[in-house]
Formats: C-alpha cells, sequence, structure tokens
C-alpha cells in the first residue's frame, strides 16, 4: 500500500487506538469504498487513481493534505493504531466499523484532526465545530499547540459557552498570545 492509500485509509480511522486505554472503546470508521483494504492495491498505481471518479480523486487529495498537515508524532500515533487494527481478526474490524459509521458525522470528522484534539473533539465542538474560514488555519494551529491540561481546560469553556457567546470566545482565544494562553484557559475555566 503506498503512503497516499494508506494516508486516505488511516484519516478515516478513529485514533482510539492510538489513545490511552479508555473505558469505553471508540470504534473504527469504515473505510470508504474508494479508501477500503480490499481495494488499496487498485489503487495505488497513478493509473488506477486516474481512473477514479473526479470526487473520489478530490477526496485522495483531501486525505493525503490532511495527513501531510498532521504532526509527526500524531502521524506516528497513526501508524501504530493502523498496526494494531490491522492485527485484530477480519470480523472484529468490520464490527469497530460499522460502530464507528453509526457515530454522528461531527464525530467521526474531529478524527480527522489527528489523535489528541481528535479524542477531545466532542467536547471541543461547540466552540470549534464551525470555524469560520479566516480563522481555521489560526484555530487549528493554536490547538495543536496546547498541552493534554490545557486541552481539558478547553473543553470545560467550550461546554460552559452558550452558543450564543461561541463566536466571541473562539475568537478572544484565538487572539491571546501563546505565552498567556494558559492564564487566560484558568481564568476562563475558573480554575
Amino acid at each position: 500500500m503506498n503512503k497516499f492509500l494508506l494516508a486516505s485509509v488511516l484519516l478515516a480511522l478513529p485514533l482510539a487506538l492510538a489513545a490511552a486505554p479508555q473505558p469505553v472503546s471508540v470504534p473504527l470508521p469504515p473505510a470508504t469504498p474508494a479508501a477500503a483494504p480490499a481495494s488499496a492495491t487498485a489503487t495505488a498505481s497513478p493509473a488506477a487513481f486516474a481512473q477514479l471518479d473526479p470526487q473520489q480523486q478530490r477526496q485522495r487529495r483531501a486525505d493525503y493534505a490532511t495527513w501531510k498537515s498532521l504532526p509527526e508524532g500524531e502521524r506516528e500515533r497513526i501508524r501504530q493504531a493502523a498496526a494494531r487494527f490491522a492485527a485484530l481478526p477480519a470480523a472484529q474490524q468490520q464490527h469497530l466499523r460499522e460502530q464507528f459509521q453509526a457515530q454522528d458525522q461531527a464525530f467521526r470528522d474531529g478524527w480527522r484532526l489527528g489523535p489528541q484534539l481528535g479524542m477531545e473533539f466532542p467536547k471541543l465542538h461547540g466552540l470549534f465545530g464551525l470555524v469560520p474560514p479566516e480563522q481555521r488555519e489560526a484555530a487549528l494551529a493554536a490547538l495543536r499547540q496546547l498541552s493534554a491540561a490545557q486541552l481539558t481546560q478547553l473543553t470545560l469553556v467550550a461546554q460552559r459557552t452558550p452558543p450564543q457567546q461561541r463566536d466571541a470566545v473562539r475568537s478572544a482565544f484565538l487572539a491571546v498570545p501563546a505565552a498567556e494562553r494558559d492564564a487566560w484557559l484558568k481564568r476562563q475555566a475558573g480554575q
């Protein structure tokens, strides 16, 4: 399987397998028909890519761009999770895919942000689920700079923020210099 196809398959996987053990397991998503393991060798070549319809090609390019945007540490965690997933029996893999597919689309999409943000995305969705295009890069960069403790504080802020205040709180968070974020988060979280 080439790196591009591996990236598109892995970006479809929730990364719960890469995270710390959880009492509730987050199931793995189904592979899209274009990225299914059975078709992995069929689309690994440029000629096979050319055979995909335009929508599938766009999705593959988007998956690859998302993969390349992840920090190397996150990509390594995904590779490890994929190896553990591949070692599972086929029936268990399919069961996990079906469970994941049954989840809300916003939850599934959150895993495309990588293991660390994917784990917290359901709690962060209120503030960061619908980010205006002009804030997307800054938001993603700021979120990736946060420590685990800061992410926990931000999830509290996100959960306590009423819908009508979300845009203002998100903008305020993004306006805080990185060196001052910890203090801002502690104030906002009430700690």
